[in-house]
C-alpha cells in the first residue's frame, strides 16, 4: 500500500494536495522523483515559486527538520531553487500577455 506523502517529515495536507494536482500521489513516486523534478513539476503547473516550500520539501526528503537549512547549505539550495525557476516558470504574468495584446504595456512584466 502506498504511503502518504504527509508521512514524509515536513510536509502536511496542502503539499500533498498540490503534488496530488501534479500526479504524485504517495511517498514513494515523491522520493524517487526527489526534490527538483517535483518542485519543477508544481512550478510547470503554475504554482507560484517559494524557495522556503522548496527547502521544506528537501530537508523533509532527507529525514531533516525544516529549519536545519543554513548556512551554505541553503545558500547552494538557492542557487539550485533559481534554476528550477528560471527554467519552468513563465516569465510572463498571464495578465501581463492580455494587457500587453491590448497594448497598454509595451513590456512583460518579469515574473519572480
Amino acid at each position: 500500500m502506498p504511503t502518504p506523502i504527509s508521512s514524509i517529515r515536513n510536509l502536511g495536507p496542502a503539499m500533498e494536495a498540490s503534488f496530488a494536482r501534479v500526479g504524485i500521489n504517495n511517498a514513494e513516486e515523491l522520493r524517487n522523483l526527489g526534490c527538483d523534478a517535483a518542485y519543477a513539476r508544481l512550478l510547470q503547473s503554475g504554482v507560484r515559486p517559494h524557495f522556503i516550500a522548496y527547502y521544506v520539501l528537501e530537508m523533509g526528503l532527507q529525514g531533516r527538520p525544516w529549519n536545519d537549512c543554513k548556512g551554505e547549505e541553503k545558500r547552494r539550495l538557492r542557487v539550485r531553487f533559481d534554476a528550477l525557476k528560471e527554467e519552468h516558470c513563465p516569465k510572463t504574468l498571464p495578465i501581463d500577455a492580455a494587457l500587453d495584446a491590448l497594448g497598454v504595456i509595451t513590456a512583460p512584466i518579469r515574473q519572480d
